[in-house]
């Protein structure tokens, strides 16, 4: 079975114009986090979004998992990227 990319999961439409910049990303992590559990088991949840620094909880498969630096640098960081430009760095707590 071919998963679908993350990427093209992602529908931004529902989310109100005039929501903040937090309320975007969590938005955007909490569809990310629907993806991996649905396809992996795992978990991802927003701690914190100051602009440029997205910090978040793994939990679920992704703890312990060899691929959760995959999954958080490519997945999550990957996709939050396209949406906010100025994020520099994403990391786990």
């Amino acid at each position: 079975m071919t998963q679908p990319n993350p990427r093209s999961l992602l529908d931004t439409s529902g989310i109100p114009a005039e929501a903040t910049d937090d309320e975007r990303m969590r938005a955007l992590v909490e569809t990310l986090s629907a993806y991996i559990e649905h396809y992996h088991g795992g978990a991802v949840e927003l701690v914190a979004f100051d602009g440029e620094t997205l910090t978040v909880k793994m939990s679920g498969a992704c703890l312990g998992c060899p691929l959760s630096p995959v999954t958080l640098h490519g997945w999550v960081e990957g996709t939050a990227r396209q949406f906010f430009p100025r994020l520099k760095q994403v990391k786990s707590v």
